[in-house]
């Protein structure tokens, strides 16, 4: 049932409330259609919501006695996370501010924690982001990665993006992938890599999936867009006849990229976990990605993949180089990484789980 906020923002409202405010418009168009539901009468067995934009705030209103599972993505922390974790881009805040702004931006969450009955998380690291207490009110389980699409092809046929852009099995093909290319996922490292990585490689084939305007998380470039920004800083170091920028493409179509890929590369900030990251692995891709906690949790150095420093593009450009000679190691990381994703992180398992947790909480069984 879709539903439509009644009302915009307050004109000249503090900044420092202005995201609480939205999500409280949000949570007031949600709880208008539910209760039309209710005076239909519909009574939920349970509520399942993501409270990161706000339609979950006063459900509890319309339905008091039901329960509610909330779906936790990550807790903002002025310190050992993301805030503060490139020291590229140092806050024009004071101390103090910044503490004002994580406060604020969490205030949602302190509301949701209240009503909500259960919570759910996807991986460790991400529930180490809560306070200790909400962490003993969090369960961890992963969405779940489809392993029987995202698998390996032994026989790939050659993969056309578009009309100039033709890949071949046996491509020494480096594939990296954002939602849109920012900072919070290593675009930077990764464009700063290419000089040395075509150098040491000069027949490599990249492929950069993602859009390349706007920000899904952190600050907006200063100068334009942040792909320009760091491509001005290589210009003339680098062969951009190699490197291709292909913006979004289907999903069907990314997973017969990443199944012709012979290193895939991901980078990422000290913040929630990528789903591209899983389905490279699924489909037994070789990976170099960035030692930071929510990698390290997946990826154990030399075992199913590589970890490099985020900050040094030279060091990624060797560990690139290495898998691209080394295709021995590379497949035997690839196999090892896939065997991790059918371990922890199959849907075949995961959904079960997430169903068993589901039927504890409509049931009041809540765990222990």
């Amino acid at each position: 049932m879709r539903y439509a906020p009644a009302r915009g923002n307050t004109p000249g409202i503090h900044d420092l409330v202005l995201e609480t405010e939205t999500k409280v418009i949000r949570g007031e168009a949600c709880a208008a259609a539910a209760q039309t539901l209710r005076d239909q009468g519909l009574r939920p067995d349970l509520i399942c919501v993501h409270p990161g934009w706000g339609e979950g705030l006063f459900l509890k209103h319309v339905w008091p006695d039901t329960p509610m599972l909330c779906y936790q993505e990550f807790w903002y922390n002025t310190e050992g996370f993301d805030v503060g974790f490139d020291p590229e881009w140092p806050s024009a805040e004071r101390d103090w501010e910044t503490g004002c702004r994580i406060q604020m931006k969490n205030a949602y969450l302190h509301l949701m924690f209240g009503e909500a009955d259960w919570n759910i998380t996807p991986t460790t690291f991400q529930r180490s982001s809560f306070p200790q207490p909400y962490q003993q009110r969090l369960s961890v389980i992963h969405d779940g990665i489809d392993c029987s699409q995202s698998c390996p092809n032994p026989d790939p046929a050659p993969l056309e993006l578009g009309h100039s852009i033709r890949l071949e099995p046996g491509d020494r093909l480096v594939t990296f992938v954002n939602r849109r290319l920012e900072p919070y996922r290593g675009c930077h490292t990764f464009i700063r890599a290419l000089p040395e990585l075509q150098r040491l490689q000069p027949e490599a084939r990249i492929v950069v999936v993602g859009e390349t305007s706007g920000v899904s998380y952190g600050r907006p470039c200063p100068e334009g867009e942040w792909k320009e920004l760091f491509l001005k800083e290589i210009e003339g170091d680098y062969d951009p006849s190699r490197v291709n920028f292909i913006g979004n493409i289907p999903h069907h179509a990314f997973t017969r990229l990443l199944q012709l890929s012979a290193c895939h590369v991901y980078l990422t900030y000290p913040f929630v976990l990528s789903w591209s990251l899983l389905e490279a692995m699924s489909c037994g891709c070789a990976v170099v990605g960035s030692r930071t906690a929510p990698v390290e949790e997946v990826i154990r150095d030399g075992h199913n993949g590589v970890l490099v420093d985020f900050f040094k593009p030279g060091d990624l450009a060797s560990a690139v180089s290495d898998l691209l000679e080394n295709r021995a190691l590379a497949q035997q990381l690839g196999r090892a990484a896939r065997q991790t994703i059918q371990a922890r992180f199959d849907l075949r398992t995961c959904l079960p789980r997430q169903l068993a947790l589901m039927d504890l909480v409509a049931n009041r069984a809540l765990p222990d």
